[in-house]
């Protein structure tokens, strides 16, 4: 037994680069407020940097600036900082658990479950408060993504990942068909369009009190297992012949997973591409150890998503660009870069 477990550790080595991992963690911090300090100056009103910090650390509720700042500006561009690092970090564990290079929460069933369960919200509820809004889309995304895995274990190879891939393909499809039935039935296309294009303008600090712990809370538990995760990512024989407990590691993984993907709809709707991209690129920069792999990606997810929303307010001003179609064009062309160099390690 033993001579196994060490075979088995040198036939999976943990490529990790520590050093590099705190400079991106320590870079990717000042990039993120240089970054929100950018978008909070730009737009209709154009504010200069020392009103910003002026009204962070002095809110002046007389000042003009100071209210669209604390009442408009800093509160969404927190909001995109928090729902970047979930899908991040939910891509990151997805990716580490199916060893699906393509696992995404917006590819795999999450998004289009939550997207329709808020439908639901929407057509029965219309009162909802936003924590009712958040504990449905837990238990939407907690339905797409269990359509997912019990279609991709139905065939008697069980689930690889170009399965699972398609299966997500499949109840994508349906589920999003079904939520926008409702909205044509109930009349509600147009109070949907928001989380369908996906945006975190209205983000107020009502919003983001509910959220941010339970985003920070997702994280801290996925960076206290990612030990595991990088054991589980060899495999579940090769995790099984480690010692691991890979029933209990998957149920605590998957949680998270819909706990972050589930906040994230709640207040941003189907943002897709932001849990694929991310983690590939830091993969490709810290190495294999999901105890590095997690954080930065949590601080690079953070910073996509606040720069790709000052793109979006920007590029046609006035008028705003869903967040949405800004992050998919950079990521339909690495999902399809992805699948064309992967495409027989998947099958």
């Amino acid at each position: 037994m033993f001579k196994k477990k060490t075979k088995l550790i040198k036939d999976n080595k943990v490529y990790s680069r520590p050093a590099v991992g705190l400079v991106i963690l320590l870079f990717g911090f000042i990039l993120l407020l240089g970054s929100m300090g950018l978008a909070i100056s730009v737009g209709a009103a154009k504010i200069n940097f020392p009103s910003v910090w002026n009204a962070v650390l002095n809110y002046d509720p007389s000042r003009e600036a100071d209210r669209i700042i604390m009442s408009l500006r800093l509160p969404r561009e927190l909001g995109a900082a928090v729902v970047g690092a979930a899908f991040a970090v939910s891509g990151a564990i997805m990716q580490g658990m199916t060893r699906n290079p393509l696992a995404d929460p917006g590819l795999l069933g999450l998004n289009a479950g939550a997207s329709l369960a808020l439908a639901c919200v929407f057509a029965f509820n219309t009162d909802a408060n936003y924590f009712t809004v958040m504990l449905i889309s837990f238990i939407g995304a907690g339905i797409g993504a269990g359509m997912v895995f019990g279609l991709g274990s139905m065939s008697r190879g069980g689930l690889t990942p170009i399965r699972i891939t398609l299966a997500g393909a499949a109840v994508s499809a349906l589920l999003s068909s079904l939520g926008e039935g409702i909205a044509l039935y109930f009349k509600l296309s147009q109070d949907l369009a928001f989380w369908t294009a996906g945006g975190v303008s209205g983000t107020n600090w009502t919003q983001l009190k509910l959220i941010v712990p339970v985003v920070i809370a997702g994280i801290l538990i996925a960076v206290m297992f990612s030990r595991q995760l990088t054991i589980l990512s060899f495999g579940e024989e090769v995790a099984r012949g480690l010692g691991q407990r890979t029933l209990l590691t998957k149920v605590v993984l998957m949680t998270i997973v819909l706990i972050l993907a589930g906040a994230a709809v709640s207040l941003v709707g189907a943002i897709a591409f932001v849990g694929l991209m991310v983690p590939h690129i830091v993969r490709f920069l810290v190495g294999t150890d999901y105890r590095w792999i997690i954080p930065c990606s949590a601080m690079f997810g953070s910073v996509l998503m606040v720069l790709a929303d000052t793109f979006a307010r920007t590029v046609n001003a006035p008028y705003e660009t869903p967040v949405g179609a800004v992050v998919a064009m950079v990521g339909v062309p690495f999902f399809l870069y992805l699948a064309r160099k992967g495409g027989r390690k998947l099958s």
